[in-house]
Parts: C-alpha cells; structure tokens; sequence
C-alpha cells in the first residue's frame, strides 16, 4: 500500500491544530477558515486511506491496533465535524485536531501488515459492532475534554459558562450512550453466532460491560441535582479511563477472545 496519504492526513490534522490555537489566541478568522479547510482535507484524506485498505485488504479495517487507532482517530473527528454544526465548539477543535494527528502519528511505529479475517470474524455483524463502538468512544473522548475543561475552569469562569460546558459534558453521553448499548448487544449476538455463547466473561467483555455501567450510572445520577457539574465531570473522566483499559489495556494485559484486537 502508499502510504503518503497517512502522511498528508497527520501533516493536515497537525497544521489545523496550530491554525486553531493561532484562532484561540487571536481571533482572526482567517485563522479559523484555514484550519477548518485543513481538518477537513485530513478528513477527506483519511476517509481515502481507510476504504484503500479497505478494498486492499477485502474486509473492514478494524483488526490489530494499527486500524483500530486509525478508525478511533477518524471517528472522533468525523463526530467533533457533526457537533461543529450544532453548537460553537472553537474550544474543543484544538485538542481534537492535536489528539487525532498524534494517534495518527504513533501509528506510524505500528505494524501496518494487512492481516487477514479469523472465520470467527467474518460476519455482517463486524460493521455494526465496530462503527457503533468507536463512534460512542469518539462522543465520549470529546466529552471527556469538556470535562477537563469544566475541572480547569470552575474556580474562574461564569456559573453560565459552567453550566454550559456541564451541558454539553451530558449530550455528548447521551449521544454515546446508545451506541455503546448497541455496541455492547451486537457484540453478545455476534458472540453467539461465532462461539456459541452470548457473553464468556472475556477481558474485553467484561470491561466493555463495566463502562456500559460507568455511563449509564452517569446518566442515572443526573437526574440527582447534586449530582451535575464537579461530581458529574469526576465520572465521565472515570469512565473514559475505563474505554481506554477496555480498547487498549486489556490487549496488553489479558489474553482471550479479542486478543486479535
């Protein structure tokens, strides 16, 4: 495979990252206007590369780390360019741009082999499952930041200007979560078809099912009014700790079904 285009998407991401921050600091449109055509000519471009190795491999390009870093960088963008339709996100898009080109980035120390599907893996189901997970971790990466965010802020910024940034904290899982769940149940389908059992209690499962808990105790408790702003913040940053161990730690510490990941 060519890999300039990975090339051109980091270099894209990385100078849509400085064009941001060149926004924050000086509020020049012009600013703003080059980065968002950046972001978005990484983006194209990383659409390009993904379905390249799409085609070039004959199946989705989810297996090993290389591809999955690759698709999580490509969804956490794909979800800030839908947000950025909706609500005035200047804050997030630096981080986003930095974050994605780092991902990127890293990957290039990665083994890039295209591999070839286990039988287990061949399946319909594989798009569902995969597309439904990443987007619901991309939403709550993003979301993850506005905590951050909150945490930095609380002592200076506006109770308005709080509870706005609390606000979008809660969409942003909101808009995950039912991705998560369809994520999580085509996932035991899948594992029904494949190995003949819905749930074995593998790492991966496991740990997958306990941010499922995370989030839905998140969404809970919000209905509790002591239950918004810090507290709230604290447990989505918990939570996305705990996607990190399920999407990247259980590989290094575990071995079971998902080992191929």
């Amino acid at each position: 495979m060519n890999f300039t285009l990975i090339n051109v998407v980091m270099g894209a991401y990385l100078f849509a990252g400085i064009g941001f921050f060149l926004y924050t600091n000086f509020q020049k449109i012009i600013f703003k206007s080059f980065a968002i055509a950046l972001l978005s000519i990484g983006f194209a471009s990383h659409t390009g590369f993904l379905i390249q190795r799409w085609i070039s491999a004959g199946h989705f390009p989810i297996i090993g780390l290389y591809e999955s870093l690759l698709f999580f960088s490509w969804s956490t963008v794909c979800v800030f360019f839908i947000l950025l339709r909706n609500f005035k996100l200047e804050f997030l898009a630096m981080p986003v741009s930095i974050g994605a080109a780092l991902i990127v980035g890293y990957t290039s120390i990665l083994d890039k082999t295209l591999k070839p599907l286990m039988p287990a893996l061949k399946s319909n189901w594989i798009v569902i499952h995969v597309v439904s997970y990443f987007l619901g971790y991309a939403s709550v990466a993003i979301s993850c930041i506005v905590s951050i965010k909150y945490l930095v802020n609380a002592r200076k910024a506006s109770p308005d200007s709080l509870t706005a940034l609390d606000t979008l904290s809660y969409r942003l899982i909101a808009f995950a979560f039912p991705f998560l769940t369809i994520g999580l149940t085509t996932g035991a389908v899948w594992a029904k078809t494949a190995w003949g059992s819905y749930w074995s209690w593998d790492p991966k499962e496991t740990w997958a099912l306990i941010t499922w808990c995370v989030y839905a105790a998140y969404l809970h408790l919000r209905l509790l009014k002591n239950w918004h702003g810090r507290r709230g913040a604290y447990i989505n940053i918990i939570g996305f700790f705990c996607v990190l161990f399920t999407f990247i730690g259980v590989n290094y510490l575990f071995k079971g079904l998902h080992s191929y990941l």
